[in-house]
């Protein structure tokens, strides 16, 4: 029985992982893109984005309560987890420890970024362009950012990886290669992605 409970528990962890949490990681970071596009581009997705209609209900079903799951959960595999050396070998040994430090730093990022943007929100505090370029003026917050957003990135896609296998859809050693660097792939890209956006800050 705890053996079918922990099984279902880390299919729904690496599900949510990305449905629908790297479905909103893809979302979140193409309206920040915005800003790479001046002030008012950046302003006019993030106040679309705000006016959706259900918003709070979209949030929480959709955003909130999947992330609490999976940050539970993924600090529980994290602080118990053994090395995976002898299944996947080296390199996917350090990617499987690298994805638990990333856990943790997205995890410490998305709280803070939340405090700094939604709460701020509930309070009067407009969230806008402006608001990020004050915050990123500051060069820490901007290393801060920085590690967050590819903490964030490097997690999900190396997630993708730990999905596609979990999932039954990569079984063999040439389709878990391919993965490898598909999501390879997909870190550098979005990576870029969200770099161009935090200098548009600047």
């Amino acid at each position: 029985m705890a053996g079918n409970r922990e099984f279902f528990n880390r299919r729904l962890h690496s599900l949510l992982g990305v449905i629908p949490i790297g479905i909103f990681l893809l979302q979140h970071l193409t309206v920040n893109h915005f800003a790479t596009k001046g002030a008012d581009s950046f302003n006019t997705a993030a106040n679309f984005m705000g006016n959706l209609p259900f918003k709070i209900v979209l949030e929480t079903v959709v955003i909130y309560l999947p992330i609490l799951f999976h940050a539970i959960y993924g600090l529980y595999i994290a602080f118990t987890a053994t090395s995976n050396i002898s299944r996947f070998g080296y390199f996917r040994n350090w990617m499987y420890i690298i994805q638990r430090v990333t856990g943790v730093i997205t995890l410490i990022f998305i709280a803070w970024h939340v405090w700094q943007t939604r709460v701020a929100a509930a309070f009067g505090s407009e969230v806008d362009f402006d608001m990020m370029a004050e915050i990123l003026s500051s060069p820490f917050m901007f290393g801060f950012y920085l590690v967050g957003i590819l903490s964030a990135i490097f997690h999900f896609a190396n997630g993708l990886w730990s999905f596609l296998v979990s999932w039954g859809i990569t079984v063999s050693p040439r389709s878990q290669k391919i993965s490898t660097y598909f999501t390879m792939v997909v870190f550098v890209l979005l990576s870029i992605v969200g770099i161009r956006t935090l200098l548009a800050f600047i």
